[in-house]
């Protein structure tokens, strides 16, 4: 029978104890097993895709990314079209964001065409539902076209 050593003294661990002891074990291994997962598993989506465009006075600019996430139950592939100003510093505003569309390479990416200082027109391939759309941002007016069948929404 093991033997365990408290104070000092050696005791004669009982069969109970012995069980509790290797329960609590594999408690400690499985909740240290799960926290590294949990601390390497999480991390910030990887970008698969960037653009942007300065507006043509160079006081705005519109920026897109794709990011594509993979893993066990965590699948998800997101495009989000963000517009700041050139000299601000803070945040960008999300003005687009979807997070379906055609799996074929560069079925997500949007196309940021300025036809004026404060229009900016953004484009697609292929019919999908937008998580997000902002039809006016900061004085800029925005539409957005569906290259595949020429449809437009827009702000006007």
């Amino acid at each position: 029978m093991p033997l365990l050593i408290l104070n000092g003294a050696m005791r004669k661990m009982s069969r109970n104890s012995m069980g509790v002891f290797v329960v609590m074990r594999r408690f400690a291994l499985l909740f240290i097993v799960g926290v590294c997962t949990l601390i390497f598993g999480c991390g910030k989506a990887p970008l698969t895709w960037s653009a942007e465009s300065k507006s043509p006075d160079g006081k705005m600019i519109a920026t897109a990314k794709t990011f594509d996430e993979s893993g066990p139950g965590t699948d998800f592939i997101q495009t989000t079209v963000f517009l700041n100003w050139t000299t601000n510093k803070n945040a960008p505003t999300m003005i687009l964001a979807f997070s379906d569309g055609p799996a074929e390479p560069g079925g997500m990416n949007v196309g940021l065409n300025w036809l004026t200082p404060t229009h900016l027109e953004l484009t697609y391939k292929g019919a999908r539902a937008f998580d997000f759309q902002a039809v006016k941002c900061d004085g800029v007016d925005i539409s957005v076209r569906d290259l595949s069948n020429s449809t437009t929404n827009s702000s006007q």
